[in-house]
């Protein structure tokens, strides 16, 4: 910025305060362009993170290197997550994919007090109750592995390819209710994605957009 001399009238460079240089930092990083440019792309490495699961062992997305691997955000009382559960909608499709070798691990980002937040013998039993065959339920209560991944909603559904790619993110389907009647016609996107990424073909709807209950985030 630059300021005028009172005294001579010219102009000379002035300084930024840093409270200023601060405020105007803030307010760029804040900006939806940049929080837009902080989110998980398509064809990108898919954001790195390390979560314990609720038996205490630690899972990184790097120790599955050569594999492909589903991640599915996760609220036990979500009537969105329930739908898909007491329907075998999600329990299916974890088996099926398990079978061919694809990790599936459920994240639960629901903070301390808020729906969906249990204590790991907890989620166990609910996990076994409702018939999960995930790989593993993993925790993450400060909501930092959700934020990176921008989950919004759950179930909200991401495949990531053996080399680390992100190859889709969205909705488990494109019937965004929860009706288990409405399971009957509806696309089953994340089993779509990874039906053609097995055949060796581009994913036809790599984006979606997620519906369920929203993330209870902490703050």
């Amino acid at each position: 910025m630059r300021v005028r001399n009172a005294r001579t009238g010219h102009e000379r460079a002035g300084r930024l305060l840093p409270g200023v240089l601060a405020l105007g930092l803030a307010a760029a990083l804040s900006s939806p362009a940049a929080l837009r440019a902080q989110a998980p792309e398509i064809g990108k490495a898919a954001p790195a993170f390390t979560l314990l699961d609720t038996k205490g062992d630690q899972h990184s997305l790097s120790q599955y290197a050569g594999k492909y691997v589903v991640l599915e955000w996760l609220n036990y009382d979500c009537p969105y997550v329930k739908k898909h559960y007491s329907s075998g909608n999600i329990p299916g499709q974890q088996q099926k994919w398990r079978d061919e070798g694809v990790v599936w691990l459920a994240i639960v980002s629901s903070a301390p007090g808020t729906q969906g937040h249990f204590e790991p013998a907890d989620m166990d039993a609910r996990t076994a109750s409702d018939g999960s065959n995930a790989s593993a339920v993993l925790l993450d209560p400060s909501g930092k592995v959700g934020r990176a991944y921008d989950a919004r909603t759950t179930p909200h559904m991401f495949v990531i390819d053996p080399q680390g790619v992100l190859r889709y993110m969205g909705g488990i389907d494109d019937k965004p209710t929860a009706r288990v009647e409405d399971l009957d016609d509806a696309t089953q996107l994340a089993d779509k994605a990874l039906e053609e990424l097995f055949a060796g073909k581009a994913v036809t709807v790599p984006t979606s957009r997620p519906y369920g209950c929203s993330v209870k985030y902490a703050g």
